[in-house]
């Protein structure tokens, strides 16, 4: 379809009924969904060149999952075919396109196509979106599904760009960088550097790791899934849907100490200890990582491998920071210049990053950013005030730490599915959740969260400028899953068609 827009401009107009813009695990959930409840008439965006999400684009050397893999999987589509308790980036990203295949959802896909901008047309009750290729699309159903783990954070180091090595961050791992016998700088000691460092040390001359903050880390006990294993869950699926919820039921209870008894994390910050002490015999290393706030009050991080790669002869760790960089290298704050030949970036991603104005505009011309000016929220972690027929997937207060995040995923698929059908059954062209039902469903949640480990006291990407939790569920799985179960249309302001 083509329409005139000016007296000397066409645009190539591509409708579809729902407009899905991200193609990571929720993404691909959602349009599993869609098919199975018989809706068809949808389209994917997906910024790469192909799909997966943080699983494409995390593809750095011991790249891998710190759920167990059972319970990092649809439970609609089970994989008996996991060769470790914690899947890596290979496997995980082979499930995805395993997926993508079996449910046939290929010609859904429009690979390259970057969303710049949604606008909400409030006389059509259509989304207008725009991609950085100069396509438009027309929908009336705008659900994103890009993930907060999706832009990388390079911080903005005073000299960086002098630097006359080789840099990159390891969401964008640069492969043709050879580092054997390299001097290498990593900063940065999150959930990322604490899985490619351990690969890099056996390489490199010389790492340096600049640590602002020392994680906690427990130990991941990770082991390879046996043949045998593999067959009897091929055999006998209730055998893995069993280990599944014994997972499930065991990473369930940790929500206890995170949200409302955090003084039970004495036990973990204890084992924790004990796993520092055993991996690291150097009493004066020992105290640069042993950290000085509440376990869980950060990402807790999980691996074998971490410790014995800090005790090698070639790493060092540097813990006073950062003043600058050079052609040559870094200079610490007490003025030390170390060289490096190469530095990598594990610092994380822009989960906090201030929403850009122009991106998403809503009922009345309202940006997302104005609407968000005192910190991102929204109704259940998916609607938001104002956003009419639009749906966020994992967005704010949807994220947890004790648990998988695909089960809050499968809630949020289920529950927008639910909320098409409710439009569909009772003739609905437009549905915005309640300015006032979205503030209740805040204040509750931000009290709750305020007796929760995340606000024990330590700065995390878990809180925004403010020291408000937008990030987690204070809460457990299943509750939220309670929450979700069914689209309530008495929650949303509603248009007839």
């Amino acid at each position: 379809m083509t329409i005139s827009i000016s007296a000397d401009l066409a645009v190539d107009l591509k409708q579809t009924r729902v407009l899905i813009v991200g193609a990571g695990f929720a993404g691909i959930g959602m349009a599993i969904q869609l098919r199975a409840a018989g809706i068809e008439d949808f389209v994917i965006l997906e910024r790469g060149t192909a799909a997966g999400g943080t699983w494409r684009d995390n593809n750095y050397p011991g790249c891998a999952c710190d759920v167990p893999s059972p319970l990092y999987s649809f439970s609609f589509e089970p994989n008996p075919h996991w060769s470790h308790v914690y899947a890596n980036q290979a496997e995980i990203q082979a499930y995805l396109c395993h997926c993508i295949e079996k449910y046939q959802l290929a010609t859904h896909f429009r690979y390259g196509e970057c969303m710049v901008s949604a606008r909400y047309d409030d006389a059509c009750a259509l989304w207008r979106v725009t991609t950085l290729a100069g396509a438009h699309y027309e929908a009336k159903v705008l659900i994103t599904a890009t993930g907060g783990l999706s832009s990388p954070e390079i911080p903005n180091l005073p000299g960086r760009a002098q630097f006359s090595g080789t840099s990159f961050h390891s969401a964008r791992w640069n492969h043709a960088c050879d580092l054997h016998g390299k001097r290498v700088a990593v900063i940065g000691t999150g959930a990322s550097a604490i899985q490619f460092l351990p690969q890099i040390a056996t390489q490199a001359a010389h790492v340096d790791l600049y640590q602002r903050s020392a994680a906690w880390v427990l130990p991941k006990r990770n082991r390879a899934i046996s043949r045998v294993e593999r067959s009897f869950y091929h055999r006998f699926p209730r055998l893995q849907q069993f280990a599944r919820m014994l997972i499930y039921g065991r990473l369930e209870a940790r929500a206890l100490s995170l949200v409302f008894w955090p003084q039970l994390l004495r036990v973990a910050e204890l084992l924790a200890a004990r796993h520092l002490r055993r991996e690291i015999e150097d009493p004066a290393l020992r105290a640069q990582l042993t950290p000085d706030y509440r376990i869980g009050c950060k990402r807790i991080l999980i691996s074998d491998d971490f410790y014995p790669a800090l005790a090698r002869p070639n790493v060092s760790v540097v813990t006073s920071g950062i003043r600058g960089l050079t052609a040559a290298g870094i200079v610490d704050d007490d003025g030390v210049e170390r060289p490096a030949d190469v530095i990598i970036y594990g610092t994380g991603f822009k989960v906090q990053a201030p929403v850009r104005s122009g991106v998403l505009i809503g009922r009345g011309g309202l940006d997302l950013s104005t609407a968000w000016r005192d910190g991102a929220q929204a109704y259940l972690g998916m609607s938001i005030a104002g956003f009419p027929n639009f749906f966020m997937l994992t967005g704010p207060n949807s994220g947890i730490g004790h648990s998988s995040l695909l089960l809050m995923i499968e809630a949020q698929v289920q529950y927008v599915v639910s909320a098409l059908q409710t439009m569909t059954r009772l003739g609905l062209r437009a549905a915005e959740v309640r300015p006032e039902v979205q503030a209740q469903y805040n204040e509750t949640l931000q009290r709750r969260a305020r007796g929760a480990v995340w606000a024990s006291g330590c700065k995390s990407w878990y809180l925004d400028s403010n020291g408000r939790n937008t990030t987690m569920w204070p809460g457990f799985t299943f509750v939220y899953r309670y929450k979700t179960r069914t689209f309530k249309h008495c929650d949303y302001l509603t248009e007839p068609a």
